[in-house]
């Protein structure tokens, strides 16, 4: 007989008794011929479920979810207390259209500029600099070149990446003519001086399970768009379209965003820019990808467990998290989602602020159940934005904070806190984080059990075995929860919601690397019909449930590169509806670490048509 635990309430933890537990995870790594065997034995009705069991045990879930009284209340969608107004922001509102609020945000940049770095770049240097959205904006207004001669820069590299073997395809819906379409059409808005904002002619892409008209929306399926069709633009689609962002097409993913490294035996596995034998990480895996390349400014994706800030994390560009419900996620396949966010993965912070401020917006059903404060962000063109930075105490927990797979990455995540430090005065203080392996088993729950509503119709409609073998595993162990996980899920996410906002009433922002580990090689048999392999999945997740289990916003900056030369990042968790503390101190991350920052081995230069840089090659 298993003996019945009880947790106390959560304010009555003793914080100084919690131990740290390193993340373990136990569960096969398969691939090839033993990752299809395992599929058809876990989806049997009988000793599946006795698998699906075997492994929720050893993981502690069974006795988190069976064996544990929880006294607290289900909290079945993120619910925040009020939050004070940040200092030194700038509000958008509500119901702001989409050009006022990225105009706003272009007025409140810091000073940069684009005419001298124009001059005086010659497409190389020691130092790796990509090209700003502003420095498009300057290039198309003073008529050195157009988004139409760009477009062709741009279709010419698809064509290169498209027909590379083994395939590996960033985009897998892509219309050169709606492309040279959009361009001329914002070539001809120059012509007359009538851009219509700074985002005109700005080439961004799409992840694939958000709309995006006239393209199909798969999640990375080969079925989807047989049984739902795409009428319109998503919502931050449509805020994108209405700024004049020219829609490249939609990027691959993970199929249905149940992974994190990208794979994807349907369309090919994208490509780390920076090393192609290794994965860009997922789900958002071609936003990420597309992005570090140089062939997009911009990439929207989806965050359900930190599917924005993973990939952008391994591929060394900035990834957003915002609030839940900050962004609307209607037009997308997660509507009904309480843990997704649609988030920008931009080249630098700074056209992450741009993009943020057009797609930005609630619902709205998430203004009635939230009741989220005023969209904003911070006034980075003052002088006393420094002063603001300095006052910001950061929470960092050391023991999870240092329990990563290489010193690399703690080392220098920690070099940017002592620096942030010396040059700013933002000081760092020691939190604890209670109870992070029951956090992980809300997050697989909830997630979980959304997917699985999701997609269980279609499933019993006979498209399930049209899943890959991954999504057909997951399905599997999300198929043995019942609805006292689920309950039992929500009363976990309650208790540790009021964990962090205990420690936000001491620190502005937690600290913590992006990833566990930089990013894992792709095995070979794994390109056909995938993988599984928990233990990576585990380590790439470690830092970024917590943004999705509880709504919070948080941010993933370049920082540097191991000893490998693989991207590291380091994540920014904020208050709730507090994007603006999180962007502010990740544009001072950036500016300290922006020597650091590498080409990628593959590099298009598509503003001036450069070509690919290949440094295996030098």
């Amino acid at each position: 007989m298993v003996k019945k635990q009880v947790m106390l309430p959560a304010n009555e933890v003793d914080l100084t008794a919690v131990e740290y537990l390193p993340e373990k995870i136990e569960a096969p790594h398969l691939t090839g011929f033993w990752f299809k065997l395992f599929v058809k034995v876990i989806e049997a009705p009988v000793i599946g479920s006795f698998i699906a069991s075997h492994l929720k045990e050893k993981n502690g879930i069974t006795e988190i979810l069976k064996n544990t009284v929880i006294p607290e209340v289900p909290m079945f969608i993120p619910q925040f207390p009020l939050q004070e107004q940040e200092p030194g922001v700038v509000c958008l509102g509500e119901d702001g259209k989409p050009k006022e609020q990225v105009d706003l945000a272009f007025k409140y940049l810091p000073h940069y500029d684009p005419a001298s770095r124009w001059s005086s770049d010659s497409g190389e240097s020691s130092q790796f600099r990509c090209w700003k959205i502003r420095d498009y904006e300057y290039a198309y207004r003073n008529k050195l070149t157009t988004p139409s001669m760009v477009a062709e820069h741009f279709i010419s590299a698809m064509e290169v990446f498209n027909s590379k073997q083994p395939s590996a395809p960033l985009l897998i819906s892509f219309d050169p003519e709606e492309v040279r379409r959009q361009a001329a059409a914002s070539t001809q808005r120059f012509e007359k001086g009538k851009q219509l904002s700074i985002l005109e002619g700005i080439f961004i892409a799409v992840k694939d399970d958000i709309d995006c008209y006239p393209h199909p929306s798969k999640g990375g399926s080969k079925w989807f768009h047989e049984v739902r069709q795409v009428k319109a633009d998503g919502v931050p689609v449509s805020r994108l379209r209405n700024n004049g962002a020219i829609l490249v097409g939609k990027t691959n993913m993970h199929e249905f965003g149940m992974g994190t490294t990208g794979n994807n035996p349907n369309y090919g596995t994208p490509r780390n820019p920076h090393n192609p034998k290794r994965y860009t990480g997922g789900s958002s895996s071609g936003s990420a990808a597309i992005v570090a390349s140089g062939l997009c400014s911009a990439a929207l994706g989806t965050d359900a467990g930190g599917s924005v800030r993973i990939p952008a994390s391994l591929c060394g560009v900035v990834g957003l998290k915002t609030t839940f419900g900050r962004t609307d996620l209607t037009g997308s396949l997660w509507e009904a989602g309480t843990v997704t966010i649609i988030g920008p993965i931009t080249a630098t912070v700074e056209d992450a602020i741009l993009v943020y401020a057009a797609i930005s917006g609630s619902s709205p059903t998430d203004r009635i159940q939230l009741n989220p404060s005023i969209p904003n962000f911070p006034d980075l063109s003052s002088s006393e934005s420094s002063n603001i930075l300095g006052s910001l105490t950061l929470g960092k927990y050391t023991k999870w904070f240092n329990d990563v797979s290489s010193t690399d990455i703690s080392d220098k995540c920690e070099d940017v806190l002592n620096q942030l430090f010396r040059r700013y005065g933002c000081k760092t203080t020691e939190i604890v984080i209670p109870e992070l392996r029951e956090l992980r088993t809300a997050h697989t729950v909830t997630f979980g059990s959304e997917s699985l509503s999701f997609l269980n119709p279609d499933c019993e409609a006979g498209k399930g075995v049209r899943l890959t073998n991954d999504t057909r595993t997951n399905l599997a162990l999300f198929r043995s929860f019942a609805a006292s996980d689920y309950i039992s899920a929500q009363c976990l996410r309650r208790r540790i919601m009021y964990y962090h906002m205990e420690i936000f009433k001491k620190v502005d922002v937690i600290v913590t690397p992006t990833t566990g580990m930089t990013a894992p090689e792709i095995p070979e048999s794994a390109l056909a019909v995938g993988e599984t392999n928990l233990q990576v999945v585990a380590r790439l997740m470690q830092f970024a449930m917590t943004a999705n289990v509880l709504g919070l916003p948080a941010i993933s900056v370049p920082i540097g590169h191991d000893k490998q030369g693989l991207p590291i990042g380091l994540q920014l968790i904020g208050r709730p509806w507090c994007e603006a503390s999180i962007l502010r101190l990740a544009v001072a991350v950036e500016e300290m670490s922006a020597e650091y920052r590498k080409k990628p081995v593959e590099f298009y230069d598509i503003l001036k048509g450069n070509g690919f840089h290949d440094s295996t090659e030098e």
